[in-house]
């Protein structure tokens, strides 16, 4: 078996999120890891939501993973998304990038290691429920302290020279709003359309999204620039740094009313929020309530944005060991999405994401991982090891 033939073995277990039953792929890595003498404990929750650690945990290196992903449908996909198939340097199907491809490298750096006799200096997490709220995966295993606060690679996809070493906060929102009804003939002269109100809120999102934020540090000025350009490249995204900046929202989820000719007495929205650094999420959240008179608004998940100093020992020894895989000078960035690592930093735990993947694929038609970017992160993991281990 070669490293594409063991993430393509992943991507072909299927662990979509929803639902999140993740116990098939925990007992295929269960069973690889059980093969390389590893000790490890399955972590049960309901709805087959499973995850994976290592039993007896040292705390000096952690390396951890996401085995859910999100669902995939067949339509405009070039091979069915859970064929797993390796053709052209490539590991095509949903997962590959996110972040099979990661747990795949993570698995084979621990089978390369521990083929030189070598005790393996670390300790390993592969959690379910990433791409949902983390409630059943890793604040699970935080809740019950299965794992123990050290350094903390996550294998999540990141640009080959760059981990990731922040990212923006989140706030996720479950809206309800309230309106008046009447006939729909009357509207809007009379009663109050709780869509409308909905609309309203969203209006007023809109022009927040114009605003741009700071941090009052200029060292993080400065790797929220660096991080745009080097994302902008990458994604062929001119406005990255807005992205980097702005309050980035989507109304993922909308419905309600009753009839086309009544006015709408009910409405439910579902919103996402990105936080830059500079932003007061308690002043966001009183502006979002008094844009929505008429609504309830209930926080279903908040973060704030999250750091790992870019001079932190786990960064720069990781990025010293990433650019002698490559060949050349690595760089750390912050990104907009949100992973786990919020959730372990605010247990203390100092956290980088790094990992293979095409960042253009995630969560897209065709997703896949390249061989090559497999095969040197594992290079890099298998690096980090060594420097754990005192080598």
């Amino acid at each position: 078996m070669e490293i594409a033939d063991l993430c393509a073995a992943l991507v072909r277990i299927k662990s979509e999120n929803p639902p999140g039953d993740t116990r098939d792929i925990t007992e295929f890595m269960r069973e690889f890891a059980s093969g390389l003498g590893l000790e490890m404990k399955v972590i049960r929750r309901r709805g087959g939501r499973y995850s994976l650690v290592s039993a007896r945990p040292k705390g000096k290196l952690l390396f951890c993973g996401h085995i859910d992903c999100v669902p995939a449908l067949p339509d405009g996909w070039s091979i069915d998304p859970y064929a797993g198939i390796v053709r052209g340097g490539k590991v095509f199907g949903r997962g590959a990038t996110d972040m099979k491809g990661g747990c795949a490298a993570v698995l084979w750096a621990c089978r390369e290691w521990i083929e030189t006799g070598r005790e393996l200096p670390a300790d390993l997490a592969f959690v379910c429920d990433e791409e949902t709220s983390g409630t059943y995966g890793i604040r699970t295993l935080l809740a019950r302290k299965a794992i123990v606060p050290c350094d903390c690679i996550i294998a999540e996809p990141t640009p080959p020279l760059s981990p990731n070493v922040g990212q923006k906060g989140i706030a996720r929102l479950c809206c309800t709003f309230r309106g008046e009804p009447g006939h729909g003939s009357l509207y809007p002269e009379k009663g109050v359309s709780a869509i409308m109100e909905a609309y309203a809120l969203l209006d007023y999102v809109k022009k927040l999204h114009d605003v741009s934020f700071a941090p009052g540090d200029p060292d993080l000025c400065g790797l929220i620039r660096d991080s745009a350009a080097i994302l902008a490249e990458l994604l062929d995204m001119p406005r990255a740094h807005e992205v980097l900046t702005r309050v980035m929202y989507n109304p993922g989820k909308i419905e309600g009313g009753e009839k086309a000719n009544i006015v709408a007495q009910q409405c439910r929205l579902e919103l996402d929020l990105r936080i830059p650094w500079g932003c007061d999420t308690g002043a966001l959240l009183e502006g979002l309530r008094k844009h929505a008179p008429r609504g309830e608004l209930t926080v279903t998940n908040l973060a704030e944005p999250s750091l790992t100093p870019p001079d932190a020992p786990l960064v720069t020894t990781l990025l010293r060991e990433i650019s002698e895989v490559h060949g050349r000078p690595a760089r750390p960035i912050v990104q907009w999405a949100a992973s786990d690592a919020r959730y372990l930093r605010e247990e203390g735990f100092p956290v980088v994401e790094y990992g293979p993947g095409e960042i253009r694929t995630l969560h897209a038609i065709d997703e896949y991982v390249t061989v090559e970017s497999l095969e040197k992160t594992s290079k890099v993991y298998l690096g980090m090891l060594s420097r754990y281990a005192g080598d």
